[in-house]
């Protein structure tokens, strides 16, 4: 992240903007799995070197991004925003530019809604965080994998969702136990703290975020606007959906977090392998 600004100073409020120039690539490869099996898989990366995690892009309220998409794929891709901007299609070898001012905190999923969400599934979602705060914050962006069905996808092949079976579950492109090893992922922090999650389901499934030992409480939800103050210990969240969650944890320890629907904290039917971490909290 580049900031062409003075340095933030942070106290009880954010009181300058700054100009964030970010650049994303459009490359296809493969997803390694925690078995070691790969299968097709295109993500926005932050270079032309394939990741299989798309990048976060973090600013705060007001400021101004400056985001160019570049297609270094050999198809058309669609680029949007979900609830900022439309999807723009961006040919091979060819980019988009958009200047972009981040007036609404939150949590905003990036992709490519291209092919029924095709081209999402296969990997082409990320999230864009706008924060109002300097709380201690982490993200998940959620998913699930078929592998049958990203080769018959990357082969221009259609699938029938009804039959979908998904075998690998993912947090930010890794599962149990390498979510542990991903500081964006891992919740640490200690007595008291406010600590926000954000999280962003880029998969075609619902999923159910459960916590051990602490509760939450939802600050935002996209899709149930409504829930907005609950406080409980599990949430569920659609697909192509976002939630925004506070936790102020009363006593230290390590405490399991994790897909409710216990399918998801297995990989390949090996348990306990997908979305599955722990949260870490000190006295």
């Amino acid at each position: 992240m580049i900031r062409f600004a003075l340095a933030l100073l942070f106290f009880n409020s954010l009181s300058f903007s700054a100009t964030i120039s970010e650049k994303l690539f459009i490359v296809s490869d493969s997803i390694q799995a925690f078995d070691g099996s790969k299968f097709p898989y295109t993500t926005f990366n932050s270079s032309l070197v394939f990741e299989q995690s798309n990048p976060l892009l973090e600013v705060f309220q007001d400021d101004s991004l400056l985001l160019w998409v570049v297609n270094k794929d050999d198809v058309s891709h669609d680029f949007e925003i979900k609830g900022k901007i439309g999807a723009q299609t961006i040919a091979p070898n060819d980019s988009i530019y958009l200047p972009l001012k981040m007036e609404e905190s939150g949590v905003f999923i990036y992709r490519d809604p291209s092919l029924n969400d095709q081209m999402v599934y296969l990997g082409l979602g990320g999230s864009i965080i706008v924060k109002d705060h300097n709380h201690p914050s982490f993200s998940w962006n959620i998913r699930e994998h078929d592998s049958l069905w990203n080769v018959q996808i990357k082969n221009s092949g259609t699938v029938n969702w009804s039959n979908y079976n998904p075998k690998y579950f993912t947090i930010n492109g890794v599962s149990n136990p390498l979510t542990n090893a991903d500081a964006q992922a891992r919740i640490t922090g200690s007595i008291g703290d406010t600590i926000i999650l954000y999280i962003s389901n880029c998969g075609k499934s619902i999923h159910s975020i459960h916590f051990h030992g602490y509760h939450a409480v939802i600050l935002s939800s996209s899709a149930h606007p409504f829930h907005q103050g609950r406080e409980k210990d599990t949430f569920p969240i659609e697909s192509q959906e976002t939630l925004i969650l506070r936790i102020v944890p009363d006593k230290s320890g390590e405490y399991p977090v994790h897909d409710h629907n216990l399918i998801a904290v297995s990989g390949n039917n090996i348990y306990p392998n997908g979305m599955f971490l722990t949260m870490l909290i000190s006295p």
